[in-house]
């Protein structure tokens, strides 16, 4: 077994998460749809090369490694098709972070494998409770969330794009 197989025996079929540099080539394209994604959504049109890339220019990707964060890729039976991060805000608590799903994969569980994935990273980084913010028009995230265990909280932080705030108990 890869000794970055951090998913565990309860993660849908076909899906297998794994812990990835930031920059690896599937790394950055699917980044790189995520920002594609959200940021046509807000704007409601299809974001531009540039805007992606000024986007990506503004990530924390030094941040989201051991012994501070982590990043992982989600493949369906084999296909890189997820993404997502966690960044430790303080000892105990941990921040979700570029959660993507491709459309093309969606109601498959690759939500769910990478969240079982990103809270037993932070676990193992030592956080007893995952955080997130979210914008309103994210509705299918809002949803993943709240099936998962995670409730609305009041603001944790400030943020031109947080408009809800979510929590999970990781013990």
């Amino acid at each position: 077994m890869d000794k970055n197989l951090i998913t565990d025996a309860t993660a849908p079929t076909g899906w297998e998460v794994t812990a990835e540099p930031f920059g690896t080539p599937d790394a950055t394209a699917l980044r790189r749809a995520y920002y594609a994604e959200v940021a046509g959504r807000y704007w409601g049109r299809p974001a531009t090369e540039a805007e992606v890339d000024e986007g990506l220019a503004d990530d924390p990707a030094d941040a989201l490694v051991p012994p501070t964060g982590q990043f992982v890729v989600g493949r369906l039976d084999g296909r890189p098709l997820a993404c997502g991060g966690i960044l430790l805000l303080d000892p105990v608590t941990a921040e979700l972070t570029r959660i993507y799903v491709d459309p093309r994969a969606r109601g498959t569980g690759g939500g769910a494998a990478l969240l079982t994935a990103l809270e037993g990273a932070a676990r193992a980084l030592g956080a007893g409770r995952m955080r997130l913010d979210t914008r309103g028009d994210l509705v299918e995230a809002r949803a993943l969330y709240a099936r998962h265990g995670y409730r609305e909280i009041p603001a944790y932080k400030s943020g031109p794009y947080a408009e809800h705030w979510f929590e999970k108990s990781l013990g």
